[in-house]
């Protein structure tokens, strides 16, 4: 019987059955459509900046530790199985371009130099030496600008390859294409799951299946609810990188490949499970990118897609134990930051399944809480 049972295959559950392999766990992982198909692999693979010493909330310390994790596990992905999972310290640049906005980020610009974060202010000269393609309108000039150095990004769709080929590499039994539909309970333990392949067994299990872990955590009585939101996102193709930076204002953001390719998001919609792009959020994020760079009038949109991030109704993650249960443990509902909080995330889950006590205290993340 298996250590432990990973039910979701995303960058969250993927990571975790690394973490607990690498310890020596024999781990079994399941997900009900491909692996790493679904919010993981949507998203823009942006990686914030943080500073482990001055981080205090329990979210900003998995941030930190997610951002340290990053470019250690890259190098060890790389290693084991020979995929270069596109981790890149690019460095970052958020900017306004209203007063409200400006005001905004220079609150924000204050708390990352109280957090001891690298963080300079741009002014119009600086923007143009660092992004000579940056170029907004005359009417919507740009008011405020500071650039981040320590950001980061990775690639989604090669990280999670590399994870998928490391698992295999470390003996996790990797099952795609099975779907959880209950947990069997008996007293206080999980007995077993009950999937369209039959029930399966282990010494724990661990829920990270994303939007989709509503269904199996309602039972267990959790009042914070997972719902799916909906992100779409627009992928030009140009003959060269037009930016080296990830450019950030507000919620929306480009991101620039090596290889000329350039990533615009994204929405944040209510819409249920659907992963349709739509008309006019589509044309949005391309206006957008077209507004802070013109010359993308002369690249390719080479595609759309869109994927349902995992929001709670509070806006933290679910990560810990399954309330009244002594071997299940969840992390789920990270909405946006799934990707840079899985190596974290993986770490903390995976020091609770093994009875340790977690590095960082995710106590504020409980499934109980109110």
């Amino acid at each position: 019987m298996n250590d432990c049972l990973i039910i979701g295959g995303g960058a969250i559950g993927l990571s975790i059955a690394y973490e607990l392999a690498r310890r020596g766990r024999r781990v079994a992982l399941i997900d009900r459509s491909e692996l790493g198909r679904e919010a993981s692999w949507a998203g823009a693979g942006m990686l914030p900046p943080a500073n482990p010493r001055t981080a205090r909330t329990a979210h900003d310390q998995l941030q930190a530790l997610g951002g340290e994790l990053h470019a250690r596990w890259a190098e060890e992905l790389r290693a084991l199985t020979g995929i270069d999972a596109g981790y890149r310290r690019c460095g970052g640049i958020e900017l306004a371009r209203t007063q409200p906005d400006a005001d905004a980020l220079s609150r924000q610009a204050a708390e990352w130099q109280a957090q001891a974060i690298a963080c300079e202010p741009l002014d119009a000269a600086d923007l143009a030496r660092l992004e000579p393609a940056l170029c907004p309108a005359a009417d919507a000039p740009i008011l405020a600008a500071y650039r981040l150095r320590d950001q980061a990004q990775i690639r989604n769709p090669r990280y999670l390859k590399a994870l998928v080929a490391a698992c295999h590499r470390l003996g996790v039994e990797v099952h795609a294409g099975v779907e959880c539909t209950a947990l069997q309970i008996s007293g206080n333990r999980v007995a077993g799951a009950t999937t369209n392949d039959g029930t399966l067994f282990a010494a724990s299990y661990c829920i990270a299946s994303g939007a989709w872990s509503g269904g199996l955590l309602r039972p267990f009585g959790v009042r914070v609810g997972v719902k799916p939101v909906r992100g779409q996102i627009v992928l030009f193709r140009a003959a060269a990188p037009p930016l080296s930076h990830v450019v950030c204002e507000g919620a929306r953001y480009l991101v620039p490949r090596d290889d000329g390719r350039l990533l615009v998001g994204s929405t944040m919609e209510d819409v249920g499970f659907d992963t349709r792009n739509t008309t006019t959020a589509v044309q949005g994020l391309i206006d957008f990118a077209k507004s802070l760079v013109p010359s993308l009038a002369n690249a390719t949109v080479e595609r759309t897609w869109a994927g349902l991030r995992p929001g709670t109704t509070d806006g933290l993650p679910l990560i810990g134990p399954v309330p009244g249960m002594t071997n299940a443990f969840c992390a789920a509902g990270h909405l946006r930051g799934g990707l840079l909080l899985a190596p974290a995330t993986a770490v903390v889950v995976g020091q609770m399944i093994c009875g340790e006590t977690p590095t960082i205290d995710v106590s504020a993340m409980r499934l109980d809480r109110d």
